[in-house]
């Protein structure tokens, strides 16, 4: 078993100081799994609502649910949003006996219910796929390829790697989106979902998508925002001051794993990964995930100007700005971008982080890393 210590430590902190934390994140992500090593899928504090006597169980939850004491764990929270209420109740007890960890994956109404019955009681833990810093940097390639999907990465062969991937996105589509309440017609949803695999790691234009598309551009923005809550495409949103240059503020947008993406684009293996023509913005994908992974900063944008200088990742971290660029290039040099970037936006450190083996300064707060060193140093 992989060893995801920081996600574990991440739930650890949240419950030591919040009486409900909900852990969100995709199907098949590993939010049960890791549950188990909290609570016993045995014990009678865990719950697991995709089963018959769960559910039973939970026909009077206050009945069920206030005499447990310790951590209480609610798998698939999103089928039964009734409980919100009593949990509410539940978690405003003095003393405390019991803390609540709620597994589900992200919905509007989900996210809604929520945070009008549980404010001030409950902090969100999104969780994804295996992380590079857990799985070592001997992994990357792998780990590129088939992305953080738990079944997907430890799949036996790429071919099976590439099969699941395949008929998770059709199962998402087909079966848990209706589940969380989408009615979109899941056909309209796939079409999107490979028109924004194309785009990945570029501008988003709502207008060119929707003429490709033959929808009108609201409609456009709804499925993207919709597959941004579930954790399955990612909107970075551009920063802008008050500087003299005219700078982009429409958001980057890229699709959160890896696998997934290359799935979407028909890429099967190594091989062909590495003669797409898309390689490039795939790794700047899967770099920038790991990164916002390790780092958490506060605030994460992307910048760019209207005469061409641009900033992959411009991140917040305890009241620092630091700028990031991902350059899959052997040996990335300082170009009039980077200097632009790290004036205009008053950096205090500038990463060009790259596929290499080696770190090298290229000027003074100017420092190329290596993406394993880079996500494990933070």
């Amino acid at each position: 078993m992989i060893n995801r210590s920081t996600d574990m430590g991440l739930i650890r902190t949240a419950l030591k100081r919040n009486r409900v934390v909900a852990l969100l994140g995709p199907r098949q992500c590993g939010k049960t799994t890791l549950a188990r090593q909290f609570v016993s899928s045995q014990s009678l504090n865990y719950f697991d609502l995709e089963d018959p006597q769960a559910l039973a169980r939970l026909d009077e939850p206050a009945t069920a649910l206030r005499p447990l004491r310790g951590l209480v764990v609610i798998d698939e929270i999103q089928r039964r949003p009734d409980l919100f209420p009593i949990l509410r109740v539940l978690a405003d007890r003095k003393p405390l006996p019991a803390r609540f960890l709620i597994l589900g994956s992200a919905s509007p109404d989900l996210l809604r219910q929520s945070s009008e019955s549980l404010a001030g009681r409950m902090e969100t833990v999104a969780l994804e796929g295996f992380r590079l810093a857990d799985i070592g940097a001997g992994a990357q390639p792998r780990h590129w390829l088939r992305g953080g999907f738990p079944l997907s990465y430890r799949a036996r062969s790429v071919a099976d790697s590439l099969v699941w991937r395949q008929q998770f996105t059709r199962s998402f589509l087909e079966r848990d989106l209706p589940q969380l309440g989408v009615t979109i017609p899941s056909v309209a949803l796939r079409r999107f979902w490979s028109m924004i695999a194309h785009y990945h790691a570029q501008t988003w234009n709502a207008a060119e998508l929707a003429r490709a598309l033959a929808i009108n551009e609201s409609t456009v923005r709804r499925y993207l925002d919709l597959l941004t809550g579930v954790f399955m495409v990612r909107q970075l949103q551009p920063w802008f001051e008050n500087l003299s240059k005219r700078q982009v503020k429409s958001p980057k947008v890229y699709i959160r794993d890896s696998g997934i993406l290359h799935a979407l684009l028909g890429i099967g293996s190594r091989r062909e990964l590495e003669h797409h023509p898309k390689v490039g913005a795939s790794w700047e994908g899967y770099a920038l995930e790991e990164t916002l992974k390790a780092l958490r900063p506060d605030d994460a944008y992307c910048w760019g100007t209207h005469n061409g200088a641009e900033l992959d990742l411009l991140m917040f971290v305890r009241g620092r700005r630091i700028g990031v660029e991902f350059k899959r290039a052997d040996a990335p040099t300082l170009s009039p971008s980077m200097r632009v970037a790290f004036h205009d936006l008053r950096l205090d450190e500038f990463f060009v982080v790259y596929p290499g083996d080696q770190p090298y300064s290229l000027s003074d707060r100017i420092e190329v890393v290596p993406l394993n060193q880079f996500v494990r140093a933070k």
